[in-house]
């Protein structure tokens, strides 16, 4: 029998514990289980239950990464100030927000979160606030525009705020722009809409879905922001709103679960290239009024409205994300 030294001509690595990010095609030996294993990719996205929130509720904001998330406000029975840190296992309960609100917005990391808008009853506000990894502080740079349920990208200190519903119950396509003090109003979206949803960075940014007015009133529309203007991309294959949205650029995001007539709580998830939108798995138990941070890789679906509203958290694992496979003779 052929050896793989003798057709590869090289030898096999042994290694107590397997690589942290195996690379395709890689092989090795692990000598603690004693197996043959080697690198590959996933070739289809999956969902799967993570540790749920301490406080279930929905119209809730989030940010961060799948191992480091960070879920704040929203509402149960009232108007929530509730902040949860994600470790990739469990929530844990930290420093409230300072204004109790839901439908708001937030943007940025674990350590250094952004938290703008929001429905504070009986008003909307236009309040911003700051987190620094245990506390929350308000910024002297309230929004221009004052609104709720608006979607979101950027980091604390180049933020982005687009589109919502005002205190006079009318949409917008009004977006500004943070620059860790102070916001500036840039150029509109072209379709004034709320309870949609956004992901990438000030430069360059996504937003899609949402509610518009006359029939039907959802929309799959997707529009590209530059860091100065909007342009339109690739329709949604499953118009919505009120679901939940994240990713890295306007060339790489994920939307998934949300509301669309007759009626229907959304378990879709789609992926967007830049250019076009592709379905993939759909989550377990479809939601609205949901949040979610992460990439196109690796997101989490926090929260949301089943009905009633939920404490549970959805782990994603994108197509193509690297992972070890053993070797068997079969």
């Amino acid at each position: 029998m052929a050896e793989y030294i003798n057709i590869r001509g090289q030898n096999i690595e042994v290694v107590a514990s397997d690589p942290a990010n195996p690379t395709l095609g890689q092989i090795w030996y692990n000598s603690t289980s004693n197996t043959l294993k080697g690198g590959g990719v996933t070739t289809a996205g999956s969902w799967a239950s993570g540790g749920n929130l301490n406080t279930a509720r929905y119209v809730l904001a989030a940010t961060g990464t799948q191992t480091a998330a960070l879920a704040f406000g929203g509402y149960d029975t009232a108007n929530q100030t509730a902040t949860e840190e994600y470790n990739g296992l469990s929530w844990t309960n930290s420093n409230p927000l300072n204004t109790a609100r839901n439908g708001l917005a937030g943007c940025g990391t674990q350590t250094a979160g952004l938290a703008f808008g929001g429905n504070a009853g009986p008003a909307y506000t236009n309040v911003t606030e700051e987190y620094d990894g245990n506390s929350w502080v308000t910024s002297p740079g309230s929004l221009n525009t004052t609104r709720a349920f608006l979607a979101r990208a950027g980091t604390q200190t180049a933020g982005l705020a687009m589109g919502g519903f005002l205190n006079t119950a009318v949409r917008t396509g009004s977006t500004e722009e943070y620059n860790g003090s102070s916001w500036t109003a840039s150029t509109s979206l072209s379709t004034a809409r709320h309870v949609l949803s956004g992901g990438g960075i000030q430069t360059d940014a996504v937003a899609f879905g949402g509610a518009v007015p006359g029939t039907p009133p959802y929309t799959g529309v997707t529009e590209e922001y530059n860091g100065s203007t909007w342009t339109t991309g690739g329709t949604m294959n499953q118009a919505r709103g009120q679901g939940a949205g994240a990713g890295a650029s306007g060339s790489a995001a994920i939307g998934v679960a949300g509301y669309y007539p007759p009626g229907v709580s959304a378990n879709n998830t789609e992926l967007y290239n830049g250019i076009s939108w592709t379905n993939e798995a759909t989550v377990s138990s479809g939601r609205f009024d949901t949040s979610a941070a992460g990439t196109t890789q690796a997101a989490l679906l926090i929260g949301g409205f089943l009905p009633p509203y939920t404490a549970a958290t959805e782990e994603w694992t994108g197509p193509g994300v690297p992972q070890t496979k053993t070797i068997t003779a079969s």
